[in-house]
């Protein structure tokens, strides 16, 4: 009997810190999320009879991309924590199986044999409380078990029908960029500030070695200037927003696995990922450069330059004045990209980001940090 007792007393200290239930947080994200993307779809088709088709299919593609990273986090936290209530579970098994085997010893023995306590009648007295104390410990265990049971069926239940909704919404948002691409083809209507001529472009495109000397000699290309002032940015610098949702990978001077170092920042993006414009500005150029693949050049302001390199599908011309938000182009991937936005694998560190894109500022054409000029913090 002495062991009985020693092992309830053990199993009292296990029982009564009650296991904290958790919080919904992560059903609660991938709910969110899909409401997101059912809004995302909502705009989709809005789009499609908008009168400014290009801004609202803008704002469905960066709706959709929003509405699918929240709900890949979800489901990443959803299986984080799917994963720990399973793991909780099973610890609890050995701790429920040795109360019940003390119960069954306590509950089946004669009243005769627990009178013959050592203790004497006290300590088979001491012996009934404290398995009467045990009882509704075991019983808010058995309520907390419960709970971790149906929150376990709760996420389950939930990551296959966000799974369902994730590739349903993958599809959704290949249709709105191909939408888009069709829209910026069909685009007519922006302001020119420049008209360039295309023999000086080609020779500098040629002839240019490094970012240096191209952006040093992308005065020489104009051809006929119209009088339109570049805002001044000086008020929003530092607070711009990137141009891409993702995670900064590589900061201004840090090396590369080859070691080199770029005066620019690496971020790391989806496949497919819409590149848009953080304040309104005048393309200097877009087209292949050097080795950089698809290049957009803006310039937000008289002697500065935003460099966005890495793009595969590219949007405007040089000389065009675009607004904010207006889209550039697209990241590349479009092989993997089925395959990575369905994924949530890396999510959290980047590495499912597959695509990267450089962002580099000149100022008098002189580099300076782009972390200086945006919020490089903010995840996508």
């Amino acid at each position: 009997m002495p062991d009985v007792i020693k092992l309830l007393a053990l199993l009292m200290v296990l029982l009564l810190p009650a296991f904290a239930v958790a919080q919904t947080t992560p059903a609660e994200r991938a709910r969110l999320a899909v409401e997101m993307l059912d809004e995302a779809s909502s705009k989709l088709e809005a789009a499609q009879s908008a009168r400014d088709r290009v801004r609202a299919l803008t704002e469905t593609v960066t709706a959709f991309e929003e509405g699918l990273g929240a709900l890949r986090s979800g489901l990443r936290q959803a299986s984080a924590r799917e994963a720990q209530l399973s793991a909780q579970l099973i610890a609890q098994e050995r701790e429920i199986a040795s109360l019940l085997a003390v119960l069954q010893r306590v509950g089946g023995a004669s009243s005769p044999v627990i009178l013959l306590h050592p203790g004497g009648p006290t300590g088979a007295a001491r012996a009934g409380m404290l398995v009467a104390e045990v009882t509704p410990a075991l019983s808010a265990k058995a309520a907390d078990v419960r709970r971790d049971l149906e929150e376990l069926q709760a996420l389950a239940a939930l990551q296959t029908d966000a799974s369902t909704r994730l590739e349903a919404a993958l599809q959704q948002v290949q249709e709105a960029r191909a939408a888009l691409n069709q829209a910026m083809a069909d685009r007519t209507d922006l302001p020119k500030r420049f008209v360039s001529d295309p023999i000086n472009e080609a020779i500098l495109i040629d002839t240019a070695e490094t970012l240096d000397e191209f952006a040093a000699g992308l005065d020489r290309v104009i051809l006929e200037e119209i009088a339109i002032v570049p805002p001044d940015l000086a008020g929003d610098k530092g607070a711009l927003d990137l141009p891409v949702r993702g995670r900064l990978l590589r900061a201004a001077g840090e090396a590369d696995a080859a070691g080199i170092r770029r005066p620019g920042i690496i971020m790391a993006t989806q496949p497919a990922a819409l590149v848009t414009s953080p304040v309104p500005a005048t393309i200097r150029y877009v087209g292949p450069l050097l080795d950089f693949g698809q290049v957009v050049i803006l310039e937000p302001q008289a002697e500065v330059l935003f460099v966005f390199a890495g793009l595969e599908t590219v949007y405007g011309a040089a000389g065009d004045v675009i607004k904010a938000d207006a889209p550039l182009g697209l990241m590349g991937g479009v092989g993997d990209k089925i395959a990575a936005e369905l994924s949530t694998d890396g999510d959290q560190t980047g590495t499912g980001r597959s695509e990267t894109l450089y962002i580099e500022v000149r100022v008098k054409n002189t580099p300076e940090d782009p972390s200086d000029w945006f919020r490089t913090e903010k995840d996508g």
